[in-house]
């Protein structure tokens, strides 16, 4: 119920989530990173991220709060998530902010107090059951939230869908393919159009926001495992550690060892 950008701060390095994550801004505002796509957070806004979403922390203008309720992977695997949202997913892949007025926002708080009272809570058995049941509530109330919100116009829309279908093309495989051509093949567009819709929508080209995915992948491994750099090579398809280690620089401004000891 008090997340401070001490927290946030985690989320600096950018990361695929597993869980599924709802949050209300309590205080502050702050710009994010969602799918490489901008956003800007401010009090009593929604921020919901389901499993598979990059997310990176970018700045705050002042002292951030929020409160949320988090999901596992396994919990998130029991229901149906297209069937439980609806027709308002489309919205919500389009806009995973939006603002709440205070009072909606308000009965989301305490809601997402009580789920942490319970689960907190040693005296009190919050079983698998009852997560489920809460997931589906709060799902249900998104749901209703978001059929009452305006999408945005077919044009804007078209091209962050073109990038949103980019980023999940890119995710199923950059371990094997980092060419520009490629995903714009599998997109079923020209590369010309692909560069300049990314290039409007996020500032980056194609080619580095493949190595967005591949550097992200690649930092993940470099901290949370014990691979060696040439285990890690291999395991993003490069044809060896010194041919990473050039790629790895040219997007970082270090080694990948130096990035390890840092």
């Amino acid at each position: 119920t008090k997340v401070t950008e001490d927290i946030l701060n985690i989320y600096k390095q950018s990361c695929r989530l597993q869980a599924c994550i709802f949050a209300v801004c309590t205080e502050g505002t702050m710009k994010v990173s969602i799918n490489l796509l901008e956003y800007e957070v401010h009090p009593n806004d929604l921020i919901t991220l389901l499993p598979g979403t990059i997310i990176q922390f970018r700045e705050k203008a002042e002292k951030v709060s929020l409160c949320f309720a988090g999901f596992s992977a396994k919990c998130i695997g029991h229901i149906n998530l297209l069937t439980t949202i609806g027709s308002a997913y489309p919205k919500l892949i389009e806009q995973p902010v939006v603002p709440l007025n205070e009072e909606v926002a308000s009965y989301l708080k305490d809601y997402f107090a009580l789920l942490s009272r319970a689960s907190c809570n040693e005296n009190f058995e919050m079983d698998s059951e009852l997560v489920e049941l809460s997931l589906q509530t709060i799902l249900t109330s998104i749901r209703l939230i978001y059929h009452k919100f305006p999408g945005e116009n077919s044009s804007s829309n078209r091209k962050k869908e073109i990038c949103r279908e980019l980023i999940q093309a890119i995710t199923e495989n950059y371990k094997n393919e980092r060419r520009a051509q490629f995903y714009a093949d599998k997109l079923g567009i020209s590369l010309q159009h692909l560069s300049t819709t990314v290039r409007q929508v996020t500032g980056k080209s194609v080619l580095d926001t493949i190595a967005y995915i591949v550097i992200m992948d690649a930092k993940a491994k470099l901290k949370g495992t014990n691979m060696t750099i040439q285990e890690i090579a291999y395991s993003l398809n490069f044809p060896s550690a010194s041919f990473f280690g050039k790629y790895f620089r040219r997007y970082v401004g270090m080694t990948p060892l130096d990035f390890r000891n840092r």
